[in-house]
């Protein structure tokens, strides 16, 4: 199967609710919640996928050839490259059904897997769409990170005692749900957490734990305080907040103020390798990302997801020959001029 193959067979299933664009750059489905869309106008998710096209990549090829390594570790355990699958749920309400949650996790942690990568899984109104994605981590062997809403501390941790069960590497809490307009109008009890609240959490816990949804310094440095192992700078793919920055535009100031003391995974329209590239240089650890892998799991099923890292982890190393990085520690900001710079060699 070919990526071009993947893409047509998704656009035929997705629709009405995905129309598998071109660019997946929430123009054409800006405001429809339930959908695939952004929050409002759509301005956050669209500046999310603008902010990272204006950004340029400086070649050099003038260098001693040492091959690309794009392997890195997370959670004791080593991946082919710093690429993970967001946590995605709703697939009835917002991807028109065709795969349950059950059946998407099915394709998306061994696709991920096999490419040599992992998958975050979801949560949502409903208990099952926690719960039934965990068949596919145990079946993973625990090669998978499980995320729960920011509910109340008891929900937290029962969720907490089945992802232990299942054997997953590691959880994450996105704690930017507390905005989602579909859990709002079920009625659930998502709310803000306080630092103590979420140390009490993460302590309850020997797995490492990320905290999703950091989109300024001071919550960074918040979150090191709860003694969470990473956190991912998101703005939930502009679906819970109209008008925010792009998570790549405050990347670098998050890492200023975090440096080294937790690990910083980013989202937001990030859909090449080259944009990988971009997030790295710009701070980051690592990436997720969440739509596209919605399409690759309807159009291709685990193959497709498979296919899908594989292109992704391709192109970041063609962006790497390009620049004269052989390792990941390689991608550094030199390496990129942002948008709202000129090039400059300085």
């Amino acid at each position: 199967m070919e990526y071009r193959e993947i893409l047509e067979n998704a656009r035929k299933i997705m629709a009405p609710n995905c129309r598998v664009c071109r660019e997946c750059n929430g123009v054409a489905c800006r405001g429809e919640i339930p959908g695939t869309g952004g929050k409002g106008t759509g301005r956050a998710f669209i500046h999310s996928f603008e902010y990272l096209a204006g950004i340029k990549i400086h070649m050099d090829l003038i260098y001693a050839n040492r091959g690309q390594d794009t392997s890195c570790s997370f959670f004791g355990q080593t991946f082919a490259g710093p690429v993970f699958a967001a946590p995605i749920s709703g697939l009835s309400n917002n991807y028109n059904g065709y795969l349950s949650e059950k059946t998407y996790a099915e394709a998306l942690v061994p696709g991920t897997k096999a490419a040599g990568c992992a998958a975050f899984t979801g949560d949502g109104a409903a208990d099952f769409f926690f719960t039934d994605p965990l068949s596919a981590v145990a079946a993973a062997d625990g090669v998978a990170i499980p995320t729960i809403k920011p509910w109340d501390k008891d929900k937290v941790l029962e969720k907490i005692r089945l992802a232990e069960q299942a054997g997953a590497m590691a959880l994450c809490m996105d704690i930017d749900s507390a905005g989602l307009p579909l859990l709002a109008a079920a009625g659930k009890p998502v709310c803000s957490k306080d630092v103590d609240e979420l140390k009490e959490i993460i302590q309850s816990t020997k797995l490492p734990f990320l905290l999703k949804g950091i989109m300024t310094p001071e919550s960074a440095q918040k979150a090191v305080q709860t003694g969470a192992y990473g956190i991912v700078v998101s703005n939930h793919g502009g679906r819970v907040l109209d008008h925010t920055p792009a998570p790549a535009e405050v990347l670098p100031a998050i890492r200023a103020a975090v440096g080294t003391q937790v690990k910083l995974f980013v989202d937001g329209a990030i859909r090449t390798g080259t944009d990988v590239f971009k997030a790295l240089a710009l701070g980051a650890d690592a990436v997720l990302i969440g739509r596209p892998y919605v399409v690759a799991a309807c159009g291709g099923g685990a193959e497709g997801v498979t296919i899908y890292t594989q292109k992704i982890l391709s192109e970041l190393r063609d962006a790497m020959k390009m620049t004269g990085c052989a390792t990941l520690s390689d991608i550094t900001k030199d390496k990129i001029s942002l948008c709202h710079e000129k090039v400059s060699f300085c």
